[in-house]
């Protein structure tokens, strides 16, 4: 299962933490992580391998929206920071409808990531 990650500036330290909590379930043979070039890189600076698309500002929302579309991404953690204005503010709509076109789990913020993983590690 393809599990994408991303997050704004504000939330990447926020988000190294939440996937370094969760690494042991997303450690998992059938899970793959793709990222934002940005987020990818912090999260493998913690020694979690993740492939990563271009930044997000660089079209790395449309990339992983892309995938979203194609079927082969089936989640998406997306912490985003609703404090701050986004230049990419298109593209992060857009992947927020693609997720919502097709069906896929997308979460914004820390909670509601939480309980997808959760649910997902009830799947075993």
């Amino acid at each position: 299962m393809e599990i994408a990650i991303i997050a704004h500036d504000g939330k990447k330290a926020d988000m190294v933490q939440f996937i370094n909590k969760n690494k042991q379930l997303l450690a998992k043979e059938h899970i793959k992580l793709i990222a934002t070039g940005t987020t990818g890189s912090k999260v493998e600076a913690v020694g979690i391998k993740v492939k990563k698309m271009l930044s997000g500002p660089k079209g790395g929302d449309a990339q992983i929206a892309a995938r979203v579309a194609e079927g082969k991404t089936k989640m998406v953690l997306f912490f985003k920071d609703p404090n701050s204005s986004h230049a990419h503010e298109p593209d992060i709509n857009m992947l927020i409808r693609i997720c919502d076109v097709h069906n896929v789990p997308l979460a914004t913020n820390e909670a509601t990531a939480q309980l997808l993983l959760l649910g997902l590690d009830d799947l075993k």
